[in-house]
């Protein structure tokens, strides 16, 4: 995996964000995984080292150049797939408590191997439909962020995000293009304004994090039930 070392390294310097030798040899290992395992099922379209290097990771860790994650802070990782960017987050702040949220099996499955493959400890998988967990007492409004990558429009997202959340605490909504749906209607009905919208370049492609902030606790009624908020966006 020389040319992922080589490209994440040069990347993650030119986004001024910090990292560690045994941060980049692992990374290295999680994608040398990862393309193994992609041989067997689906997990990601991305083959080529260095678009895996960028794309994945370097896109991943923006969140830690444009918001400040607390040391020690909770965060939820909706739809994570192939661990993108619940994983990679871990690898470089072993400090947040990350859990990644998948509602097919053979994703989680494949993310609690990782986690072995790669020596990282302490990620809790949980496989469900965000509507589901996102009402189970134990989850529901019990973190400091919730992050999403590329999983559904804005106003979808939301419903699936917001309920994990705790008053105060923010949704990271990471964009690979322009939003075209009109979130307000969503965020008016669960509570939460639009903090900061970021966009940055990744190897000529744009790209936008929207950070967005939670300001009272969520009504009973959301999310509604599986399948809705995707049917019926708020």
């Amino acid at each position: 995996m020389i040319a992922f070392d080589m490209t994440l390294r040069e990347t993650l310097s030119q986004m001024d964000i910090s990292f560690d030798d045994d941060m980049i040899t692992r990374s290295a290992e999680y994608a040398a995984y990862l393309l193994d395992e992609n041989q067997k099922m689906n997990l990601t379209a991305i083959v080529d080292e260095q678009a895996v290097a960028v794309k994945h990771f370097a896109d991943s860790l923006a969140i830690l150049k444009y918001c400040e994650l607390s040391r020690g802070a909770s965060l939820v990782d909706i739809g994570s797939g192939a661990g993108f960017p619940g994983m990679v987050l871990k690898i470089f702040r072993p400090d947040l408590k990350i859990t990644l949220i998948d509602s097919l099996k053979k994703r989680c499955y494949f993310l609690e191997r990782l986690a072995r493959e790669i020596g990282i400890e302490d990620v809790p998988v949980v496989w469900g439909r965000a509507e589901e967990m996102g009402r189970k007492e134990e989850m529901r409004e019990c973190f400091d962020f919730a992050a999403a990558r590329a999983v559904a429009s804005l106003p979808i997202l939301l419903e699936y995000t917001v309920p994990f959340v705790k008053p105060g605490g923010k949704i990271l909504a990471m964009k690979a293009k322009e939003e075209e749906s009109d979130p307000q209607n969503a965020l008016t009905a669960l509570n939460c304004v639009v903090d900061e919208v970021v966009r940055y370049d990744l190897k000529g492609e744009t790209r936008a994090l929207f950070i967005i902030g939670k300001e009272g606790k969520l009504d009973d009624k959301y999310p509604r039930r599986p399948g809705m908020p995707e049917k019926r966006p708020l």
